[in-house]
């Protein structure tokens, strides 16, 4: 799929600005301070003003300030008093979940999803389209409709719809042979400029990310990544992937494909024989992921699609699901460490677009396979399970936008205040 640096500029005035500029030398400053309360609010669910005053480092003549013009701006909403201490009750300040929506597309291998979400991260519609494998011509049509339906139903809100966030593979016709799909299939996605395609399809600004990217900003601010500063992110989908945080931020490398775990080697390359070279050594992708789970329900006529869901940890699917397990496990446990010694890392986060029955035995034995590697030289890092699940991709898609509007931190929310 064809990348850009930055989707086309959307017609002047259709982004609504719900921070609105105050007309000062100090609009800058001002914008910054109200993102950091903002974020301040965020981490805490509800926080009263002389809180506030204490987590950011403004004095409580500021906060009053900006709280007000956050309430104005209908971002902020009052709580009911909390009574029952000495002096006038404390009023806490929570995020207006109708304050700004975000739109996230998630587009994979075997389904797109739509989700709107709110201010607060809840989704608050979902559309999903599957299909085999996406076709161009006939998904995009399917996606603007999509977009356009949910649009008008938001009615008035529609005017805080603040961007859409697109989650999809780099290289969506990647490995076409290993899907069994023609050149011309793959050759299709390739000329794809996916931001500009979804761009003419709304007047509110898009943004691009790669979808294992996508689906790690999602764990970061909305999962276990919260308590952690560095971590390495494993999804496995249809085809395995990931993402990098280092100090709380998303690394996305310089071509914005840092965690592309799909293409590690498994082994040494083999010597060249003579001119000729060898098999080069198998990769990630044909141990690890869903795609192959696929093919063996499949090759016992079972219902491929169980891999995805809770058919995959009962009979009859469940000695094949065990047979996968055994092999991914031995894939991601090589990742991991690999991952570690680049890395030193606080842990390894592992979710994916399964069952989360599924996700606990892949967990258990991906722990049990690091035990038969010499870790002398390295700190042993943590197995945590993800939060988030098939969703994580499109929720992602959706938080970029919001980070981008609100967040005082341009890379990334940040998770913890200076």
């Amino acid at each position: 799929m064809k990348k850009t640096d930055s989707p086309p500029a959307p017609e002047p005035g259709a982004t609504p600005q719900i921070l609105r500029p105050r007309g000062s030398n100090h609009v800058g400053m001002r914008q910054f301070n109200e993102r950091v309360v903002l974020q301040a609010v965020r981490l805490h669910a509800s926080v009263p003003k002389a809180e506030l005053a204490r987590l950011t480092g403004l004095s409580a003549q500021t906060i009053g300030l900006i709280t007000t013009r956050l309430e104005d701006d209908g971002l902020l909403l009052r709580c009911a008093p909390v009574r029952g201490r000495i002096g006038q009750p404390s009023v806490p300040l929570a995020l207006n979940p109708d304050g700004a929506f975000a739109l996230g597309i998630k587009l994979g291998r075997r389904s797109t999803d739509c989700l709107l979400v709110d201010f607060t991260g809840q989704v608050r519609q979902r559309e999903t389209v599957a299909y085999d494998f996406p076709d161009a011509a006939s998904l995009l049509p399917t996606i603007a409709a999509r977009i356009k339906a949910i649009e008008g139903g938001m009615g008035e809100l529609a005017s805080r719809l603040v961007g859409v966030g697109v989650a999809a593979p780099f290289n969506l016709g990647g490995w076409h042979k290993m899907l069994g799909l023609s050149q011309a299939s793959s050759d299709q996605w390739n000329r794809i400029d996916l931001a500009a395609e979804v761009q003419a399809m709304t007047s509110t600004p898009v943004s691009f990310a790669k979808d294992t990217q996508a689906a790690c900003v999602a764990e970061l601010v909305a999962g276990r990544g919260r308590d952690l500063k560095s971590f390495l992110y494993l999804f496995v989908d249809t085809f395995v992937g990931g993402g990098v945080v280092i100090n709380s931020h998303l690394h996305g490398g310089v071509h914005g494909n840092a965690g592309a775990v799909a293409s590690l080697p498994l082994q040494l390359a083999p010597e060249r024989a003579g001119a000729q070279a060898a098999a080069a050594p198998e990769q990630l992708i044909g141990h690890a992921s869903l795609w192959e789970l696929e093919q063996r329900f499949g090759a016992a006529g079972l219902e491929p699609t169980a891999a995805y869901d809770d058919r995959a940890t009962s009979a009859p699917y469940l000695e094949h699901t065990e047979l996968w397990i055994g092999n991914a496990a031995r894939g991601l446990a090589q990742c991991v460490v690999s991952g570690t010694a680049f890395l030193d890392l606080d842990a390894v986060v592992i979710d994916g677009s399964f069952s989360r029955a599924m996700l606990a035995r892949l967990l258990a034995q991906t722990t049990r396979a690091l035990e038969d590697y010499n870790w002398e030289g390295l700190w042993r890092t943590r197995l945590i399970a993800g939060d988030i699940g098939s969703d994580a991709r499109a929720l992602g898609g959706a938080l970029l936008p919001l980070h981008e509007n609100f967040a005082p931190d341009r890379d990334l929310f940040l998770k913890a205040m200076a």
